[in-house]
């Protein structure tokens, strides 16, 4: 079940970054609002993976599947450049996920 909650909390910190961009400096409430409740909910997600899975994977694996997240909606919904190196660079991201799953 830990794993579970940690890919929801790191899908969750893809929503949060993505709504801190479209609050624009907090100046716009409702993503400010999506912000704040999705931050909460991914920290607490971590928080509770972190029970049973260690810190250095738990956090590693949080932070690239929201990194991940957020370069693919940029690239898909933003029109920022999807280059063949960027791709690569994810795909090697998501290969250190993997990774850390599977040697866990």
């Amino acid at each position: 079940m830990a794993w579970v909650v940690l890919v929801v909390a790191g899908v969750l910190e893809t929503v949060w970054a993505v709504a801190l961009e479209g609050s624009r400096g907090f100046s716009r409430p409702v993503p400010s609002l999506v912000f704040v409740v999705a931050l909460a909910f991914s920290m607490g997600g971590l928080a509770y993976a972190m029970r049973s899975i260690p810190l250095g994977t738990g956090y590693a694996v949080w932070v690239g599947i929201g990194a991940i997240g957020t370069a693919l909606y940029g690239m898909v919904a933003l029109g920022d450049a999807a280059t063949a190196a960027r791709v690569t660079c994810l795909l090697l991201i998501l290969s250190g996920v993997v990774g850390l799953k599977v040697l866990h």
